[in-house]
């Protein structure tokens, strides 16, 4: 189980810098033809499909790596242990937030599944799952953290390490 977790993120690391690259492409070569006065609505269309992807893979990402930013100076100065209940507390918000997102993404796709691209025959559902799937890897990501704050709530924090 373990290792298709780990075969799961690097394919969504994978996936999303994939996707940037590709979403980098369109809006240069777009801005690129636009100059010779050839227009391509396809490039934008797919583009805005591609960010949408990206930006959602890669704020999981950043999730899961602790790369988010974090502000601690209500935090900073309490005890460890009251530290670890107040992370356990709101990642149990942030684990029922992310319930509802997908509850209701899963119901706005089902609305959007008939609209179309413009310019491309994409459903616009598509990038509305994109929300959904990151929103089920959050949920993943959300419980191996807070099993990792109950297994470690006892434990000493090394020196200069962070929860």
């Amino acid at each position: 189980m373990r290792n298709l977790y780990r075969i799961l993120c690097k394919a969504e690391v994978l996936i999303c810098g994939t996707g940037f690259i590709f979403l980098v492409a369109f809006v240069f070569l777009s801005a690129i033809l636009r100059f010779f006065r050839i227009s391509m609505s396809w490039n934008i269309d797919l583009a805005m499909f591609l960010l949408a992807w990206t930006a959602f893979l890669g704020a999981d990402i950043a999730w899961r790596s602790g790369q988010l930013v974090g502000i601690d100076i209500v935090t900073r100065r309490l005890p460890k242990k009251l530290q670890k209940i107040i992370a356990l507390a709101l990642y149990g918000i942030i684990l029922f937030a992310l319930v509802i997102i997908i509850v209701f993404g899963i119901k706005l796709a089902m609305l959007e599944r008939l609209r179309k691209y413009q310019s491309i025959p994409i459903p616009y559902s598509l990038v509305t799952l994109s929300i959904v799937v990151t929103a089920l890897s959050m949920v993943v990501s959300t419980i191996l953290k807070i099993r990792r704050g109950i297994l470690n709530f006892n434990a000493e924090e090394i020196q200069g390490g962070a929860a």
